[in-house]
């Protein structure tokens, strides 16, 4: 069997370096292909060297630009690559341009298409990634759902066939690289004593001046007994310096982008989590720690049902803020066992 495997944002890198190694064992030769939709060294290529991942095949270099410009570059480059190498079957993760381009191209050759983190549901549907997730759902033929309620989100849809209770291979990679995660980061980058950690890139967060003002404003008024480490994303700073908004990240200790190994050595001994990645907020409850999540809604719904991550916006971060820092039972296996990517590969493999 041959997999063609369509990936081009951290978390696609991230997912797919422990899907490939399943494929591997399983003797399932993969074609990777990189769309290049996150083209900064950082959100890119540095996971192949982390991560031990195989380099891709391919390199579309399609860059960032407008969802209309992108996804179709990316349908383009995929079409192409799919006549060329004749694919049993099209993998794709999670919920970007990327992930929708490649599942329409193969769906179009009459390719089946393998959708890993199937079934994640949210508000507002408008949402660029809940348009591409629920479409790539209606088309794929292997559902690979990360939890119990993403099964029962398709369920409601009446998407029955091909649905598959895999858990998470966030948590595979979790558990697998935590050993190789960098500790001693806080001393590289000179915090002191205790720190929070913000990530943030949205567009509904960072595109309106008002808005990313007052985010910024309130983060700003976070107590001065933590530290505040801010990798900034390229869209965010951007958006930033556009609005004349730089004098609000005094306050923080500003970064680049940071490698996967990094930013999970700064979220193990962080206090807690401000973000609006929709990996970084699961990956929190991995490193047995809350987040504060700056989004509407979330995919990871049952982090917030059981009380462990809170959603905020701009109007109310700083009372949710304190309201983290208030001590909680964790519930334990929300993500299954650590060998999610070994049921995914038995699974293709299967059929």
């Amino acid at each position: 069997m041959k997999v063609l495997s369509i990936i081009g944002a951290r978390p696609q890198f991230i997912k797919s370096a422990v899907v490939s190694r399943a494929l591997k064992d399983y003797g399932i030769k993969e074609v990777i292909v990189n769309t290049g939709q996150h083209y900064d060294y950082n959100m890119s290529d540095v996971f192949l060297k982390n991560l031990e991942m195989q380099s891709p095949n391919y390199n579309l270099n399609v860059g960032s630009g407008k969802h209309g410009e992108m996804t179709a570059a990316i349908l383009i480059g995929c079409e192409k690559l799919i006549l060329d190498e004749k694919p049993d079957k099209v993998m794709v993760y999670g919920d970007t341009n990327s992930t929708l381009a490649g599942a329409l191209a193969a769906a179009k050759l009459k390719i089946p298409v393998a959708h890993v983190e199937a079934g994640i549901r949210m508000f507002p549907k408008d949402m660029p990634e809940e348009i591409n997730r629920v479409l790539v759902d209606r088309i794929s033929s292997d559902l690979f759902c990360p939890t119990e309620k993403a099964v029962n989100n398709l369920n409601l849809e009446n998407i029955k066939t091909g649905v598959h209770l895999s858990g998470d291979v966030m948590y595979d990679l979790f558990i697998r690289m935590k050993s190789a995660f960098n500790i001693s980061i806080k001393e590289q980058l000179n915090i002191k004593g205790k720190y929070i950690l913000i990530t943030m890139h949205r567009d509904y967060n960072v595109d309106n001046k008002e808005k990313l003002e007052l985010i910024l404003k309130k983060l700003s008024d976070i107590p001065r007994e933590y530290s505040v480490v801010f990798p900034i994303h390229p869209r965010t700073k951007k958006m930033v310096e556009q609005f004349s908004l730089s004098h609000y990240l005094q306050r923080f200790l500003i970064t680049e982008p940071l490698s996967y190994s990094d930013i999970m050595g700064l979220l193990l001994n962080c206090e807690f989590l401000i973000t609006d990645s929709g990996g970084l907020q699961k990956e929190s409850y991995f490193a047995g720690k809350r987040a504060v999540v700056l989004m509407p809604d979330t995919g990871w719904a049952e982090l917030t049902d059981c009380g462990i991550n809170l959603l905020a916006d701009e109007h109310n971060i700083s009372d949710k803020i304190s309201e983290i820092n208030k001590p909680i039972s964790f519930v334990s296996g929300i993500y299954g066992t650590g060998n999610s990517s070994q049921i995914i590969a038995k699974l293709l493999d299967k059929n």
